[in-house]
């Protein structure tokens, strides 16, 4: 496979998870707000400071209101990690290997792509309630992904597609968890009463997480979500299960046995499959969780270069378009 295809079909993998992931970190703030008392204000800074994207917005803006924050991370076509910013771009690059989708993968994209379009025109941040959008949004993708899964070969594109929507995937649920490490709670008395019960829930509503916690976990205590999150092997939206994931697909497109590593990526995402697979609970929170989700951040960045470096960099003198890390 030419290295400027597998490009392109990995990061529609990374697009397209990014876009459904922001779709869930709203759905973080607006799961809280239905569930918080009245005399409480909703907050909607710490989605910014979770996308890294903290400066851009506030040279534009002077406050972080709901109106402004919705726009930049769903409509904001100069936010280039916004939802109409990713679903084009995975668009584009689909577009450029038309020929390596099916039909029925082209036209759902094509279908999603239109519908985000459209919101912008409806000005969707400006509606009381906006949720629909952005639940049809998820679910869109979702959607997308089932008809993938079943009418595309597993051939080399289908897992740089795989490999690029795990490693997003990861990237995200960290993000996820940190938004409640951002979140400013009224008082320290807040932390283990009510309030921050309904904060803890709605980071594993947003992930879809919720009912299986309590089936595996029974009550809602930080400890098990961490775990649930972050180490757990079965669920699919837990940052180990998703590195599992990413490093078998690593593996079948090195043509490796996955015992050891033959080049540089697979020796990044090893060693972080392996520093997580045999981590506890308590490492995570005596190391602290907002330090450990900003390392995990990292090293799934350096995997990404790598992964660059290995199957898509140009070694001679041409010059190929290239997407970005952002």
């Amino acid at each position: 496979m030419l290295s400027r295809v597998a490009d392109s079909i990995y990061w529609v993998g990374r697009y397209l998870e990014r876009a459904e992931n922001y779709a869930r970190f709203i759905d973080v703030n607006f799961n809280l707000s239905l569930d918080l008392p009245p005399d409480l204000r909703e907050q909607w800074e710490p989605l910014v400071a979770v996308t890294g994207d903290r400066d851009a917005y506030l040279s534009r803006y002077s406050n972080f209101d709901r109106e402004h924050v919705i726009y930049f991370m769903s409509f904001d076509l100069e936010n280039p990690n916004s939802i109409i910013s990713s679903i084009s771009k995975a668009r584009e690059n689909a577009r450029i290997i038309r020929e390596n989708l099916s039909r029925e993968t082209w036209e759902k994209l094509n279908e999603i792509y239109h519908y985000v379009n459209n919101g912008k025109k409806k000005k969707v941040w400006q509606k009381d309630d906006p949720m629909d959008f952005f639940i049809k949004t998820k679910y869109s993708v979702q959607l997308l992904y089932g008809i993938a899964d079943n009418s595309v070969a597993r051939t080399q594109g289908w897992y740089f597609s795989q490999l690029g929507q795990f490693l997003e995937r990861a990237d995200k649920t960290s993000r996820i968890l940190d938004v409640k490490y951002h979140i400013l709670l009224p008082s320290i008395a807040e932390v283990g009463a009510t309030i921050d019960f309904l904060h803890w829930a709605a980071l594993l509503k947003s992930v879809s997480g919720f009912n299986t916690y309590r089936r595996l976990y029974g009550s809602i205590e930080p400890p098990g979500v961490v775990e649930f999150l972050v180490l757990d092997k079965c669920f699919p939206r837990s940052i180990l299960f998703c590195l599992k994931e990413a490093e078998q697909c690593l593996h079948r497109l090195s043509g490796s046995t996955g015992s050891g590593y033959s080049n540089e990526a697979e020796k990044k995402l090893g060693a972080l499959r392996s520093e997580l697979e045999f981590a506890d609970v308590n490492d995570v929170i005596n190391y602290g969780l907002h330090e450990f989700m900003d390392s995990i951040q990292i090293k799934i960045n350096n995997i990404s270069d790598a992964i660059h470096n290995r199957f898509f960099k140009i070694t001679n003198n041409f010059t190929a378009v290239q997407n970005y890390q952002e």
